[in-house]
């Protein structure tokens, strides 16, 4: 589906996301006109889904991550609907993930501090339905993280 054009366009636009059109389009190669047809066709495609700005939570003086996994009571049919939805909710969770196995749910909380956590924990995340184990594994350091494919 893509050729190497386009994955020269999708490097580029992983490596410096603040580039114009002009700017990508000529470390590409390619006219303005082509680079811009391209993108509109990964667009259309599914293939690119958007830009955002990426925001370090700490600079926001969010100084704790909690990985919380979380294993539902599945003998409730809507268990992972219900769990979702209340999730998707509480705005100190900024992500969730689903599993197959002994864990079902890991939701990622951010908070200002320990306090600050342990009051999520308990007014927000405690209140969650369907839940029936949580672990909670504090976050120490992030040794690797990428949004980038290997293209």
């Amino acid at each position: 589906m893509l050729d190497d054009v386009d994955r020269r366009i999708l490097r580029q636009m992983q490596a410096a996301p603040e580039l114009s059109n002009a700017e990508l389009a000529a470390r590409c190669d390619l006219t303005s006109a082509t680079c811009y047809r391209r993108i509109e066709k990964m667009q259309a495609n599914g293939v690119l889904n958007g830009q955002q700005a990426v925001i370090d939570w700490q600079a926001l003086g969010f100084a704790v991550e909690v990985s919380l996994r979380i294993t539902l009571d599945k003998t409730q049919s809507r268990a992972f609907d219900d769990f979702i939805e209340a999730a998707r909710a509480v705005r100190h969770v900024i992500e969730i993930q689903t599993f197959l196995g002994r864990v079902d749910v890991r939701l990622s909380v951010i908070a200002r501090d320990m306090g600050h956590y342990q009051q999520i924990y308990r007014e927000q995340i405690l209140s969650l339905p369907h839940i029936a184990d949580i672990e909670a594994l504090m976050h120490v350091a992030r040794i690797k993280q990428s949004e980038g494919l290997p293209l």
